[in-house]
């Protein structure tokens, strides 16, 4: 890659100055007109030598040496030097007419993507909670995590997508007492959504339980009966169990995303219902009080009789892993999961959450413990924080009844995308999901989002649908020339071509980055602003009817490229591209 030629060049223009830096970071100029790649190192480098009055004096030696040592390298026409020190280099026509010739070859993402075979990640998104409906809160956790499984997966990573279901916890014990005290289970199954059912009665639960304290210790006692085997507990809460799964294979399918472990379901939190003793057993031996300051923390009772985790790092509170009762909490489940992982998947490269941004303290207390184990490095636990969809005034909860049901936000979104196209059902479903996805991936995950009803289902500007169009555009135009991709041996790209082909070549890197910052939103400015240039191109210029046939093959090239990178683009963010819109 040129990427590659150009931080060795620098790399190396540093070492000839006695200044070494581990990288040279490349960033692309925002504007065409500075350049191709473009460096800061120069603003690092000046502070570790005394050699230069200035960062502009050091960037001026810096250049000198980069076009001694690159003046034979075809692939460079120009390095040029702006502002304080930023670098800039020009690619030349050669490079171009080589990269577009490649590009035209490419049949998948292994010839685009550099390949890091023998690295594990398992990704951990979606995990929506038993016997709650999937809101469109869910709908965050789910397309992001399955992207950034998608990313590293082209990036030839072993990727494992797991869903840790919530089928555990106190919430069951207040929910099998609302079952059984104002429910009936013959008549919710009948229902057509029957979660929703679940749903109200949990929210009465909660609603009682303002009025009636004992309430909250009738929950917590059934919770202890489905934990302690109790028949008649197990069976209402398997019940629930496989009513929710009818409903999120459903909200799957629709969604196109799925899961490779335990058999697609996920490790959910029951399935560690009986190895969470081992855990307690090896927090007894590897976190004594004795230890404290040797392992940054210790494991022991608390003044009310609870289980906790006491943190040397002040800034960390206590972490609560049993409950007084001697009930076991989602952190006691967390630490089962990651145990089993680390004997199962042979000490995995890296584990992500994809968790809301409101977990982070939680997950910081947890990635700590498993390091004063020894189980993992800092660096092998990810959290990967996305922000809440709110109301304009409120946030959504279901415990309050406040929330707007996914199945609900897609079954509208399909009917608006049928207004548009009657009489195409199937591209009218990759229209709207396409939308969904592109309207949460389009910006930086850590954000909250104001739920509103046009900008979700957004089919205008910055949207999946105006992506999936330019994409089908270009496979038309394919369609119909029935010709062999040639790309011309010499040719000179006028200015709209020149900005398509730097555009397509920037694929690659983006992909790496965005898998890197575990940040799809980069992937998606990347396609939306592919998709812009494509179109200025498309609508500057004749393809089939371009009057010499160097200019007719040159564009045909690009457009099979383009369609080609667009398509496999959405298809990392799980959108699809319709054959027609």
């Amino acid at each position: 890659m040129i990427t590659n030629t150009l931080q060795s060049a620098i790399q190396q223009a540093l070492a000839d100055l006695k200044i070494k830096l581990e990288t040279a970071e490349l960033t692309q100029p925002a504007n065409d007109t500075f350049g191709d790649w473009s460096s800061n190192v120069v603003l690092g480098a000046v502070k570790l030598t005394d050699q230069f009055k200035n960062s502009r004096q050091l960037a001026q030696k810096i250049v000198e040496n980069l076009k001694k040592s690159l003046k034979n390298n075809p692939d460079i026409a120009d390095i040029s030097l702006a502002g304080a020190g930023f670098i800039n280099f020009t690619l030349s026509k050669t490079y171009w007419l080589t990269t577009l010739a490649k590009l035209t070859k490419s049949q998948a993402l292994t010839d685009l993507i550099p390949q890091l075979n023998g690295k594990t990640i398992i990704v951990e998104y979606s995990s929506p909670n038993i016997a709650k409906p999937f809101t469109v809160g869910h709908l965050r956790s789910t397309i992001i995590g399955d992207a950034i499984a998608n990313l590293y997966q082209a990036l030839g990573w072993s990727v494992h997508r797991d869903n840790h279901i919530g089928d555990w916890g106190t919430q069951f014990g207040k929910l099998i007492y609302a079952i059984k005290t104002w429910g009936n289970k013959e008549e919710i199954s009948q229902m057509v959504r029957p979660i929703k059912e679940l749903v109200k009665l949990y929210v009465r639960f909660h609603q009682e339980a303002t009025d009636n304290d004992s309430l909250e210790n009738f929950g917590r006692e059934w919770f202890k009966k489905l934990e302690n085997g109790d028949s008649e507990a197990r069976v209402i809460w398997q019940w629930c169990v496989e009513l929710s799964w009818q409903e999120f294979d459903r909200i799957y399918t629709e969604l196109k995303v799925t899961f490779t472990e335990n058999n697609g379901r996920g490790f959910g939190e029951s399935f560690f219902e009986n190895r969470m003793d081992q855990i307690l057993e090896i927090l007894e031996e590897k976190l004594p009080q004795e230890q404290f300051e040797e392992n940054g923390g210790y494991y022991g009772e608390g003044e009310n009789g609870a289980k906790l985790i006491f943190f040397q790092d002040e800034r960390l509170p206590s972490l609560m892993i049993v409950k007084k009762d001697g009930a076991t909490l989602y952190v006691t489940r967390d630490l089962a999961t990651d145990y089993f992982r680390l004997k199962n998947y042979h000490s995995p490269t890296l584990i992500v959450n994809e968790v809301g941004a409101e977990q982070s303290l939680y997950f910081k207390q947890l990635y700590k413990v498993e390091e004063m184990l020894g189980w993992y490095r800092p660096d092998q636990r990810v959290h990967v924080k996305h922000g809440l969809y709110r109301f304009k005034d409120k946030k959504m909860s279901t415990r309050k009844g406040d929330v707007i049901w996914l199945e609900d936000v897609i079954n509208e979104a399909k009917e608006r995308a049928l207004a548009i196209a009657p009489d195409k059902p199937t591209t009218a479903t990759q229209v709207a999901i396409g939308a969904l996805k592109w309207n949460d991936l389009k910006s930086e995950a850590v954000h909250n989002l104001t739920f509103s009803w046009e900008e979700i289902l957004s089919m205008k500007g910055n949207s999946g649908p105006y992506v999936q169009y330019a994409a089908v555009r270009a496979a038309s135009v394919l369609t119909k020339a029935k010709l062999k991709l040639a790309v011309p041996p010499n040719y000179d790209f006028n200015p709209e071509e020149l900005a398509l082909i730097r555009q397509l070549d920037r694929f690659g890197p983006v992909v790496q980055k965005s898998a890197a910052e575990f940040a799809p939103h980069h992937l998606s400015l990347f396609l939306f602003e592919l998709a812009q240039r494509f179109n200025t191109f498309y609508n500057r210029h004749p393809i089939l009817t371009a009057k010499l046939a160097e200019q007719k093959n040159a564009r045909l090239a690009l457009t099979a490229v383009t369609r080609f990178i667009l398509t496999e683009g959405l298809s990392l963010l799980g959108i699809e591209t319709p054959e027609e819109m």
